[in-house]
């Protein structure tokens, strides 16, 4: 994204070596000194879907007036600014609350991600104008809340990532028991298969009833026997499908 735009055109006195260090792009959050002026090129606040960086200006001119690019009031634009990553932040806590399943926190570390990182080198990026203009005390103050923000959004992060692994876990778990009541289930469909097989068979080939026609049909042993051949097969079908597989020896 072009930076050029972000110098506002009524900035008539922005010092040339400025103009001059300022590529076409936004380029890292940094500090810049000339004389007794200083410029801090920061980030807006990040959003989820960013691929590029957008920049603001903050100058200071010599005679310690602050102007910012995008239109704040000078004094107070470097708290606002802070105050956008602030809300910022407080939006991805409320998601975070609300979060879930493993799905609900991988879209809220995708935008955390880049906000942790901005919000990082925005606070070095402070601690150096600090260093460079010592005399501006409010830099301190901005600097300190730069750093309580960066830490804020590392450790929502780091909260966010440990609880996505444990709805991930928990998630493998109940898989893991919804494949197990599965297993056991088709392991008793095939005990009960194995049992009947045999007189579905049986049945099959002499029929239920045995044959009326044939002499020894009237009694009941030939049924009997029917029953107990049966139930003979099924057992040991049964016991030979329960049998635990050998295990190979390398």
């Amino acid at each position: 994204m072009a930076l050029a735009p972000l110098i506002p055109s009524n900035w008539s006195s922005f010092p040339q070596e400025f103009r001059l260090r300022l590529g076409t792009n936004v380029g890292r959050q940094r500090v810049m000194k000339a004389n007794e002026e200083l410029l801090v090129v920061a980030h807006l606040v990040p959003e989820h879907d960013e691929t590029g960086r957008r920049g603001v200006l903050f100058w200071r001119d010599s005679q310690g007036e602050w102007r910012c690019s995008n239109g704040d009031p000078g004094k107070v634009a470097l708290g606002i600014h802070l105050d956008r990553y602030a809300k910022k932040i407080d939006h991805y806590e409320t998601q975070e609350t609300a979060a879930i399943l493993a799905d609900d926190y991988l879209p809220l570390l995708e935008g955390l991600a880049p906000l942790v990182r901005s919000s990082r080198n925005l606070m070095e990026t402070l601690e150096e104008a600090r260093k460079a203009l010592p005399e501006e005390r409010t830099l301190i103050d901005h600097r300190d809340r730069a750093y309580d923000l960066s830490r804020q959004a590392e450790l929502l992060y780091e909260d966010a990532k440990n609880s996505m692994d444990v709805a991930v876990i928990r998630r493998a778990d109940e898989q893991a028991s919804s494949t197990h009541q599965m297993t056991v289930a088709a392991h008793r469909l095939n005990m009960l298969a194995a049992m009947f097989f045999p007189f579905a068979t049986l049945g099959a080939i002499f029929g239920t009833t045995l044959t009326d026609n044939w002499s020894w049909s009237h009694s009941a042993l030939p049924f009997i026997l029917f029953l107990m051949t049966g139930l003979l097969i099924g057992l040991t079908l049964a016991q030979f499908i329960a049998r635990p597989a050998n295990k190979q020896i390398h």
